[in-house]
C-alpha cells in the first residue's frame, strides 16, 4: 500500500515544457480513467494548473515508471524530453508535498490562496469520476484541513501577492495611473476574476471581459461593472485595450501576431501591455517580437512581487512546523492500516480461546464443581493459552533480542 506523487512545476520546468503536459478540463476525466487502469494503481487524482501538473496515486508499490510512461504517451511527449523536469515523491514525501502545495508554500507566489481551490476542484472531479478511495479521500480531506489551519494560525495570507496581483502590480509599473487605461481581459475563470478585483481596487474604470461563452462573460462583467464581449468580437475590439490580460483553458493560442499587429495599426502604434497567465499560452510567443508590445508570461512574473513577502516567509516557517506534525499524523494513520488484518486475526484467535474455555467452565459448573475453583481454573487456562505461542517463539527465534524488545513494548513490561 503506497502513495506516490509525480509531476513538474514552475520551479522544475519552464513554461514550454509545462504546457506540453497540461491536462485540460475537457480531457481531465479521460486522463483520470486512463491512469486508474494502470496495473498497480488503486486510486488517482490529477492536479493541472498553469504552474504545475501532478499525479497523486495510491498503488501497490512505489514504482513511478508506469505513471511517467502514461503521462508521456497521453500527451505524445518523448520520455527523454520530460524526465529531467519531473519530481517523484513516495509515501511521506507525497503527503508533505500535498500539504505544502495546498498551503501555498510551493507556489510561484508564496502563500497564494488560489491553489487550494484548484486542488479542491481536482479532488472533486477525481472523486466524482470514481477513481479515489479510502486513502486519497483521507489524504485530500486532511490536506484541505491543514491548508485551512495554516491560513488561520499563520500570516501566510496577510498580504495580496497572487499571480493576478503580480500582473496588476506590473501594470502599475508601466502605467502610473490605471484609472486612465482600458483593460481587456480574456477568459472568465478564477484567475481573471481575481485580476478584475485587483484592477478595480487600483482604480481601473473601464474593463472589458472577453470569453468564449458570452453569458459567463456577462456574469463576471456584472460583478465589476465591466463590458462583456464574445471571443468572436476580440479581433475588432483588441485595439481598445491598453492592457490585455489573458487566462483561458484553450489548448491553442487565442491571439496571434497578425491580430495584434492589426490592432497596433488601429491604435496608431500606441503600445499595448500584455500579460499571458495561461498554460498552454493564449498569446503566440511571436507577439513579443512586435516593437510596440510588452508581453509577459507567468514565468516573467516570478520576480515582480517582493513586497509583503518577508512576513510570508516567516509565516511559511511556522507553516512547515504545522505540516510536519500533520504529516506524521497522517502517516501514523496510514501505517496503522497495515496492522488491521493482524489485529483482526489476533482478536479472533483470542475470542476462540475464550469461547472454548468458557464452555468448559460452564460444563464444570453444571456438574456441581466449586464456582471459585472453576473461575481460578478458567483464568489459569486462559493465561497459559494466551502466552503459549509468544513464549514459545521467544524461546526459539529471538537470537538478536528483536522479538524480546517488541514483546516488552507490546505488553508494556518493565525493562
Amino acid at each position: 500500500m503506497r502513495l506516490i506523487a509525480i509531476g513538474l512545476n514552475h520551479d522544475s520546468a519552464p513554461i514550454g515544457v509545462r504546457e506540453r503536459v497540461a491536462v485540460t478540463a475537457e480531457r481531465l476525466v479521460e486522463a483520470l480513467h486512463e491512469v486508474a487502469k494502470r496495473n498497480q494503481v488503486r486510486e488517482a487524482a490529477i492536479l493541472s494548473t498553469c504552474n504545475r501538473t501532478e499525479i497523486y496515486c495510491h498503488q501497490q508499490d512505489n514504482s513511478e515508471e508506469q505513471l511517467i510512461s502514461w503521462l508521456c504517451a497521453f500527451h505524445g511527449v518523448p520520455e527523454s524530453d520530460l524526465s529531467p523536469y519531473l519530481y517523484r515523491f513516495p509515501d511521506e514525501q507525497a503527503v508533505r508535498h500535498a500539504f505544502r502545495v495546498a498551503s501555498g508554500l510551493d507556489s510561484m507566489v508564496l502563500g497564494e490562496p488560489q491553489i487550494l481551490g484548484q486542488m479542491k476542484e481536482a479532488f472533486a472531479i477525481a472523486h466524482k469520476s470514481g477513481v479515489t478511495g479510502k486513502i486519497l479521500n483521507r489524504l485530500f480531506q486532511q490536506t484541505f484541513s491543514v491548508a485551512k489551519r495554516v491560513r488561520t494560525d499563520t500570516a501566510i495570507g496577510s498580504s495580496a501577492v497572487s499571480v493576478a496581483f503580480a500582473a496588476v502590480s506590473l501594470s502599475k509599473q508601466i502605467f502610473s495611473d490605471l484609472s486612465q487605461q482600458t483593460v481587456l481581459m480574456i477568459g472568465a475563470g478564477e484567475t481573471i476574476e481575481l485580476t478584475a478585483r485587483h484592477l478595480k481596487e487600483n482604480g481601473v474604470k473601464h474593463l472589458i471581459v472577453a470569453n468564449r461563452t458570452l453569458e459567463r462573460a456577462r456574469r463576471l462583467a456584472e460583478t465589476f461593472g465591466a463590458e462583456a464581449i464574445s471571443l468572436d468580437e476580440l479581433p475588432a475590439r483588441l485595439s481598445d485595450g491598453d492592457i490585455v490580460i489573458s487566462s483561458t483553458a484553450s489548448t491553442l493560442p487565442i491571439l496571434g501576431k497578425g491580430a495584434v499587429e492589426s490592432a497596433l495599426k488601429r491604435r496608431r502604434r500606441s503600445p499595448i501591455f500584455m500579460v499571458d497567465l495561461a498554460v498552454p499560452r493564449d498569446i503566440e510567443t511571436e507577439v513579443a517580437e512586435l516593437d510596440d508590445v510588452f508581453l509577459y508570461t507567468v514565468d516573467d512574473l516570478q520576480g515582480v512581487i517582493e513586497e509583503n513577502l518577508q512576513a510570508r516567509r516567516q509565516a511559511a516557517r511556522e507553516a512547515e512546523q504545522i505540516i510536519d506534525t500533520q504529516t506524521d499524523e497522517f502517516m501514523g494513520w496510514l501505517n496503522s492500516l497495515n496492522a488491521v488484518p493482524t489485529i483482526k486475526a489476533l482478536r479472533e484467535s483470542f475470542d476462540r480461546m475464550v469461547e472454548t474455555e468458557v464452555e468448559r467452565a460452564q460444563k464444570k459448573l453444571q456438574a456441581g464443581a466449586d464456582a471459585n475453583e472453576v473461575v481460578r481454573q478458567l483464568a489459569g487456562s486462559l493465561s497459559r493459552k494466551f502466552t503459549h505461542n509468544p513464549t514459545e517463539q521467544l524461546a526459539r527465534s529471538d537470537n538478536d533480542g528483536t522479538l524480546n524488545d517488541a514483546v516488552r513494548r507490546l505488553f508494556k513490561l518493565e525493562p
